[in-house]
């Protein structure tokens, strides 16, 4: 009892300046037979599965913020620089309306199609990882799919980039290449493209997010990132333990 009592008041000291966060999420799901545009007239197939952040507090609100702007950004199919929607389902609806605007150019009868999902990999007191998934068809040989993670300061609601995590980035980099290669059965000796991969200047890099799980650092290509679309999502992933010497204390 003593023992447990001490252990409490020493964690409580540890943790004192930084407030443990507890999160909740709710599921949110929008397909095109929610839409008042798509009772009486054809749309396009419409699946959006996200999560959300309950509370109305600010980390919250950027965070949610954040997961509905990602949204928007995956149906925006128009030409100017920025998204004009608000709202998800005000980005659906433009989606729709673009291909009312295109479906008669179509040398055969197509329909547009989205499926998007957003859900959580991996939450601690301090850090939220999660991974979104986009699937789009919008004419053409096929649609294109692609996965990426983002990751949330949950004492901020600030995302955190991929050199973030780390005090030796360029050490990491090292250490993951030896993974890559080992992985993918590249020869230390060879070029990093021997076997046919399209790595600016036959230099190793890593894709552009990074998800964290309990015990591992997760990394996806997405399809011409680094090979063909028919090569599909190239995976490899990086234990905490192995990383452990290039990671910031604080996200081991």
């Amino acid at each position: 009892m003593k023992f447990s009592l001490f252990l409490t008041f020493f964690l409580t000291l540890f943790l004192g300046c930084k407030k443990a966060t507890t999160i909740t999420f709710t599921s949110e799901i929008l397909t095109q037979k929610d839409l008042q545009i798509c009772k009486n007239d054809p749309c396009s197939k419409i699946n959006i599965d996200y999560i959300k952040i309950t509370g109305d507090n600010e980390i919250a609100t950027l965070i949610n913020t954040h997961i509905a702007s990602q949204i928007i950004e995956a149906l925006f199919l128009g030409e100017d620089t920025n998204p004009s929607a608000k709202s998800v389902e005000e980005a659906a609806k433009q989606f729709i309306l673009a291909y009312r605007d295109h479906k008669n150019e179509f040398e055969y009868d197509l329909e547009y199609e989205a499926e998007i999902s957003v859900s959580e990999v991996f939450s601690n007191e301090a850090l939220l990882s999660l991974q979104f998934q986009n699937y789009l068809f919008t004419g053409g040989a096929h649609g294109y799919g692609s996965t990426f993670f983002k990751n949330f300061d949950l004492h901020t609601g600030a995302e955190i980039t991929e050199t973030d995590f780390f005090h030796d980035y360029n050490g990491f980099l090292i250490l993951a290449e030896k993974a890559f290669r080992k992985e993918n059965n590249i020869p230390e000796n060879e070029s990093i493209n021997a076997t046919g991969f399209w790595f600016d200047e036959d230099t190793f890099s890593l894709p552009e997010s990074m998800g964290v799980s309990k015990n591992e650092l997760l990394f996806i290509y997405n399809p011409y990132d680094i090979a063909s679309y028919a090569d599909g999502p190239i995976y490899f992933k990086i234990s905490k333990k192995e990383a452990a010497p290039y990671l910031k204390k604080e996200f081991l």
